[in-house]
């Protein structure tokens, strides 16, 4: 179903187990059970400028609420099937490393690589414990990047 982004970061503020929204995305779409919306996935710019090439683009969030089988799976193709309409030829994502992966690999996604934990502080960019709000940044945890070839 369409979703709006403004929509597709409060379902994600709602019911996301351990992540924020995104700060902003290109695109979303969303998955429903009769008229109730079960879960979203958005789309943005790369975050990593070494994959910003103007092709390529990050599935930032995919989230939706728990009992409803394949929907994640569903999510990653809706969204794979609109970028490729767009004329994006490559998609990326990532999960914690504690994650299985099942619903990626479903859904005809492959590791690309291994990425260690990283604190998003720099000299030069700093970044706080918390955000503007007092809530906790969640501490960096290792992930896996998984990739996907659209065209």
């Amino acid at each position: 179903m369409p979703c709006t982004i403004s929509t597709a970061r409060a379902f994600v503020a709602q019911h996301h187990r351990h992540s924020r929204p995104p700060t902003s995305g290109l695109f979303a779409v969303g998955a429903a059970a009769g008229e109730h919306l079960i879960g979203v996935a958005i789309a943005g710019r790369p975050q990593a400028r070494a994959l910003q090439d103007g092709t390529t683009i990050e599935i930032t969030r995919v989230c939706n609420i728990p009992g409803h089988p394949n929907a994640t799976s569903t999510l990653y193709g809706a969204i794979l099937r609109a970028a490729k309409h767009l004329g994006y030829r490559r998609a990326f994502t990532y999960t914690l490393q504690a994650e299985s992966g099942a619903s990626l690999r479903a859904a005809g996604w492959t590791p690309d690589a291994t990425v260690p934990a990283r604190n998003w502080h720099t000299p030069t960019r700093p970044r706080y414990h918390a955000d503007l709000f007092g809530d906790p940044i969640t501490p960096p945890q290792p992930k896996t990047r998984w990739t996907r070839t659209l065209q």
